[in-house]
């Protein structure tokens, strides 16, 4: 029964948001151990960028301030794609904790959404 409500949050989310090539939709998926992120061009089905925590050179600090610093990298990689503006797709994950500070990265490195 679990499954089916996330996957039911996740469709319902999904279905209201679309990404371009000029504001792709940034997709994160969170593990116990890790977090993922991606921007998707739901256009071309293609993936722009990607990253996750296993990108990372230094593994130390809490999972939330290794999050944070992969929003950040996130962002460089983002611009380097020339895209400023994303559409944020948390899936059926809530708006906190990880997936928060992943976005907060995002934001201090100068993406809006």
């Amino acid at each position: 029964m679990l499954n089916k409500t996330k996957i039911r949050r996740q469709k319902r989310i999904r279905g209201k948001m679309e990404g371009t090539k000029d504001k792709p939709r940034l997709s994160v998926h969170r593990t116990n151990k890790y977090i993922f992120a991606q921007a998707i061009d739901d256009e071309k089905n293609e993936t722009i960028v990607s990253a996750s925590e296993k990108d990372l050179k230094e593994k130390t600090g809490t999972k939330s301030e290794r999050s944070k610093k992969l929003g950040i990298i996130l962002a460089e990689k983002l611009k380097k794609a020339k895209a400023e503006k994303i559409v944020f797709d948390k899936g059926s994950f809530r708006y906190h904790g990880r997936v928060k500070a992943l976005a907060e990265g995002l934001r201090e490195g100068g993406i809006k959404f």
